[in-house]
């Protein structure tokens, strides 16, 4: 991730993400800089996608707190079939359809508001949910629950959940069995898969 200290209004500057592998590989996508965004690192970001290697091929993708869209654009670019992008910050949101339409990536879509409430009104499964929401709001929660009383998990769906490393006792649903997990700094990473 770099940081260019441009500023583009309030509080917020440019700065680019980086695409580590596949379709757009080497690609830099500028994202915005605003307060409560925080664009997985590209070392966790490596490390996660190796974990799901297994899962991606064709996979349906689901990006809950997009922000950037770092974390469903590098599926996207390893062959996920397509990725819904959820995000509340109306100028992040803009900017990841700027970039799908850089990427000419016409299997992803952008959907502007609260997760929680677009999950409300979701129709579609998904295989593969990346969870990664600002912290110490207690949104991890909120959306795994929403996403199981919604059903709108496959049976086998894989869910990437990134959260403050000091919140110890996240209640998530019991059919979600943890496959991973690694702790860098102040952030907990861990994927899991639902039973």
């Amino acid at each position: 991730m770099t940081k260019n200290r441009k500023s583009t209004g309030q509080n917020q500057q440019t700065g680019q993400v980086r695409i580590i592998a596949g379709q757009f590989r080497g690609r830099k996508l500028p994202v915005i800089m605003a307060d409560g965004l925080r664009p997985t690192t590209d070392r966790v970001k490596e490390t996660v996608f190796n974990w799901l290697m297994p899962h991606l091929y064709n996979a349906k993708c689901l990006d809950c707190f997009a922000g950037s869209g770092s974390l469903g654009f590098e599926a996207l670019s390893r062959g996920v079939s397509s990725t819904q992008f959820y995000e509340l910050n109306a100028t992040a949101a803009k900017k990841i359809q700027e970039n799908i339409q850089l990427l000419k990536a016409n299997n992803a879509q952008i959907s502007k508001g609260s997760c929680l409430q677009l999950l409300e009104t979701e129709q579609q499964q998904f295989d593969l949910v990346f969870i990664d929401p600002p912290f110490r709001k207690g949104f991890v929660a909120q959306t795994a629950e929403l996403l199981e009383t919604k059903q709108l998990l496959t049976d086998e769906a894989i869910i990437y959940v990134e959260v403050e490393s000091e919140l110890t006792d996240l209640q998530l649903p019991i059919n979600w069995q943890l496959l991973k997990e690694k702790i860098s700094g102040q952030v907990a990473y861990r994927l899991y898969q639902r039973s």
